[in-house]
């Protein structure tokens, strides 16, 4: 006798957190301009109408998906030291941006913030404010620290090139175009510093962080 087939899994239900998880995948292929109902529907396998049962309309999935992308960003730690809690809050956002580049443009852009948008931005200010920062230098620390972020992450998701072999080739090509006797100090850079063993480009998003965290401490201090 043979065995029957396995019937196959029962579908999850629609909600509106499936169809915010949807969208995210069709922006990471697309962009955030591939977000539409109708992708949205034929990525869940469903009629665009069966969407409307849990989000409005398309403003309402872009207001949601900019509350996710909150939502993973690390929340800055309780009770530590505010270089550690900012800092480790700026890396955490690097990271998930960077999965998510699409979103850069679309943070900040939003008219209704979602609740973990508010949280999140309620938990850095808190920590700033604790740690002695006046209300206008804890609204500098936070337009700096975001500002470079979004530009280091900008900067990462546009460079030709992410593995070492992509380094050498890139930097091989300059440096086969130069003028002979003409750009020292960019072939300097390249020869000394860029294609120096273990070079990672990556590794400068700590040191520009650094930087930062030092001079916002200094004029805390002050």
């Amino acid at each position: 006798m043979s065995a029957s087939p396995e019937s196959p899994p029962p579908r999850r239900p629609l909600s509106r957190d499936r169809v915010l998880e949807a969208a995210i995948r069709v922006a990471d292929r697309g962009g955030v301009e591939a977000i539409t109902m109708r992708r949205v529907a034929q990525e869940l396998g469903v009629e665009a109408m069966s969407l409307y049962h849990h989000v409005p309309n398309k403003d309402a999935i872009l207001d949601g998906v900019v509350d996710a992308v909150f939502t993973a960003i690390e929340l800055p730690a309780e009770r530590a030291d505010w270089r550690t809690a900012v800092g480790g809050r700026a890396r955490s956002a690097r990271a998930v941006l960077a999965r998510h580049s699409w979103a850069l443009g679309l943070l900040d852009s939003r008219r209704t913030p979602g609740p973990a948008t508010l949280r999140h931005h309620d938990a850095v200010l808190g920590v700033l404010r604790e740690a002695g920062f006046t209300l206008a230098m804890a609204a500098h620390a936070v337009s700096l620290i975001d500002s470079y972020v979004t530009g280091f992450v900008l900067q990462e998701a546009s460079l030709p090139l992410t593995t070492p072999g992509e380094v050498e080739e890139v930097a091989g090509g300059i440096l086969a175009n130069l003028p002979a006797d003409g750009l020292p100090h960019l072939k300097e850079m390249i020869t000394e510093h860029a294609l120096r063993p273990g070079y990672d480009h990556t590794s400068e998003f700590g040191y520009g962080l650094d930087l930062i965290l030092d001079a916002l401490e200094a004029r805390r201090s002050t």
